[in-house]
């Protein structure tokens, strides 16, 4: 597409991109990335679901709720970026060896419009995966009355921590 000419359709969200054919280096992932999100307090808090684990893709939902939201009733930004980072960072572990523990080295948000809707999905996605480093991106979808609007996106680097004391996933 060439630079400032608009896509010939309009299908909604953009497709995220993600590994053809991801190298599973665990096959018991789906068991250790549900055992390391059931650890995580702050998901709890939210009251955020796992709703799907596949090699190199997570989605987590969260519902609306009162205590969530930011003065003009939408879910709040901190609230949004929490949950994308760990459908992310969850995305990036699916592909990781077991013993290895994953944490966000950088991430960049963009919030493209109010998080309003009753629930939300957050999709993460592995672009691209190293043994070291591995390059994700996500987006949270709003639902509400059978309408989906992307409400933010997220483009981050995950990364894979091995052999630290206290730390594995």
């Amino acid at each position: 597409m060439e630079r400032g000419s608009e896509p010939e359709e309009d299908a909604g969200a953009w497709p995220l991109r993600h590994l053809k054919s991801p190298v599973v280096r665990d096959p018991d992932f789906e068991a250790r990335v549900r055992a390391s999100f059931d650890k995580q307090l702050f998901m709890a808090t939210l009251g955020a679901r796992l709703e799907h684990i596949a090699p190199g893709e997570v989605r987590i939902a969260v519902s609306h709720r009162p205590d969530l939201t930011q003065q003009h009733g939408f879910l709040h930004a901190g609230a949004v970026t929490s949950v994308v980072d760990s459908a992310c960072g969850y995305a990036a572990l699916t592909l990781m060896e077991p013993g290895a523990a994953v944490l966000s080295v950088e991430f960049k948000v963009n919030l493209l419009a109010p998080a309003a809707g009753k629930e939300f999905i957050a999709i993460g996605k592995v672009v691209r995966a190293g043994r070291t480093i591995t390059v994700v991106s996500g987006e949270l979808v709003s639902l509400d009355d059978g309408r989906e609007t992307v409400v933010a996106i997220l483009q981050g680097t995950m990364m894979a921590v091995r052999d630290r004391a206290g730390l594995s996933d």
